[in-house]
């Protein structure tokens, strides 16, 4: 048995197990075992943080089922305050992202979305859906609906999550309703949780770009997680294209400590 040292983080409702460089072993295993609620610390991710030549810090993101991920907005976010730096680039697998740290609250800015598709007609569960498309680091479908609370979001969030339209990667799902005019309210199953979390950086984003779209809203969407946390997206929108699209919130560290592997 060895010792690893690590620091526990929550962005906006989303927690991280936070580890610096890189241990020895089998990375997936570590990540499922340590995210276990019952028998690890308990956390929807695994974050390793390393030195890196051309950027500040990188940052790789295993998710509590041992899969990788390419990128997680508020892992992100929760990086870039766990640096020290009030302002850095951060390598991820999706690419490189700027970070911004002012006390608590920490921004992001996203790489460009891209993969936009609109109104897919979609069977699920016997049932005919219209849902909407966007990477924007990872895979995001967004649904709109009424009624939000009530929905059987495991699933109908299963169901498309393994969808053959998405194969063989999969997609996070996001369920959204408008709240007013700049403001919508989301739950989000995520991929490689395989639940729903209490938020979700990147599905929050995705969720906002779509919403913009659709109303024709230039530069500010705030999305309220079920966190209770509203996390502030803004962009420019040239053309139906976004860009300089910025994600914020709150960060916050829960404990540090040891643990054996």
């Amino acid at each position: 048995m060895k010792k690893l040292k690590f620091t526990k983080m929550v962005g906006s409702g989303n927690d991280f197990i936070i580890i610096k460089g890189k241990p020895v072993g089998n990375l997936p295993r570590l990540a499922k075992t340590l995210c276990d609620r019952k028998f690890g610390i308990g956390a929807d991710g695994m974050l390793l943080l390393d030195k890196c030549k051309d950027t500040d810090l990188s940052m790789r993101i295993f998710n509590a089922d041992g899969s990788e991920a390419e990128m997680c907005g508020n892992g992100a976010r929760c990086a870039a305050f766990f640096s020290g730096r009030p302002k850095a680039r951060l390598r991820t697998a999706a690419g490189v992202i700027n970070v911004e740290v002012h006390g608590n609250q920490v921004k992001i800015q996203l790489t460009a979305p891209k993969d936009i598709k609109l109104d897919i007609p979609l069977i699920v569960n016997g049932r005919s859906l219209n849902v909407n498309f966007i990477n924007t680091g990872v895979p995001h479908v967004v649904i709109f609906v009424s009624g939000i609370d009530d929905i059987d979001l495991k699933s109908i969030g299963r169901s498309i999550r393994r969808h053959r339209k998405f194969s063989p990667r999969g997609t996070n799902v996001n369920f959204v309703q408008e709240k007013g005019k700049n403001f919508i309210q989301i739950r989000t199953y995520e991929r490689g949780v395989e639940d729903e979390t209490l938020a979700c950086g990147t599905g929050s984003t995705a969720a906002a770009l779509i919403f913009a779209l659709k109303n024709n809203l230039d530069n500010l969407v705030k999305v309220q997680t079920q966190s209770g946390e509203t996390l502030k997206i803004t962009f420019q929108k040239e053309n139906g294209e976004f860009r300089k699209v910025w994600l914020e919130g709150s960060v916050e560290i829960v404990y540090k400590g040891e643990c054996y592997v």
